[in-house]
């Protein structure tokens, strides 16, 4: 259970603790930049961005609280005027602390507690490029495209393979036709009356 852990009490009294972090955060605005113990920054952070969100809100009951808190009305005037007008496009994270080293006292952590720069820097993504888009209808015409083109080579091949076998059937089919008209040739004139005559003739002059 967190019981009495709002704060760090910093191994002082409430009223000694914060008059000393009234005196390190009017410090702060009025240096902009304060060496202090890692402990104490941290607990003066807290409260000097609240001063600066009050800043922003510039009302007189805002200028009264913050002026409830600090100890000059110099360091006022500053906050009010030049510090919060920095800050008006940032949403909290006001301050930055930067670790130093150690005292050589006690070895305490040291630390640097500043205001960071009022203007809010983006830094650019590396975005992926996302890979160009393809016309899915392009891709479509052109598949049916070699797809009926394939289509037609088969049909072509197909087309030539069975042109061949009609001409083999075709010659096969000639020689009988071409015997048949010499036959009847020669029938005929052995059929033919002067044929005979013509035959004994020649035998007889060989005689």
């Amino acid at each position: 259970m967190r019981h009495l852990k709002a704060h760090r009490k910093l191994n002082r009294t409430s009223s000694h603790r914060s008059l000393m972090l009234r005196n390190l955060v009017t410090s702060l605005f009025e240096h902009e930049r304060v060496e202090t113990t890692v402990m104490k920054a941290k607990e003066a952070r807290r409260i000097a961005e609240r001063m600066i969100t009050l800043g922003k809100r510039g009302t007189l009951h805002a200028r009264r609280q913050a002026a409830s808190v600090l100890m000059k009305k110099s360091v006022l005037k500053k906050l009010f005027d030049e510090i919060a007008p920095k800050y008006a496009k940032r949403e909290g994270g006001y301050t930055r602390i930067l670790r130093v080293g150690y005292r050589k006292g006690d070895g305490a952590p040291l630390a640097f507690l500043e205001l960071v720069e009022g203007e809010v820097t983006k830094k650019k993504r590396t975005e992926k490029k996302a890979p160009p888009k393809t016309n899915t209808k392009g891709t479509q015409k052109k598949i049916q495209e070699k797809v009926s083109k394939k289509k037609g080579e088969a049909k072509e091949k197909t087309a030539s393979n069975e042109k061949p076998v009609e001409t083999s059937q075709k010659e096969s089919k000639e020689p009988e036709t071409m015997e048949s008209p010499v036959k009847e040739a020669e029938g005929s004139e052995e059929d033919k009356p002067g044929g005979e005559k013509a035959v004994d003739q020649k035998e007889a002059e060989k005689k």
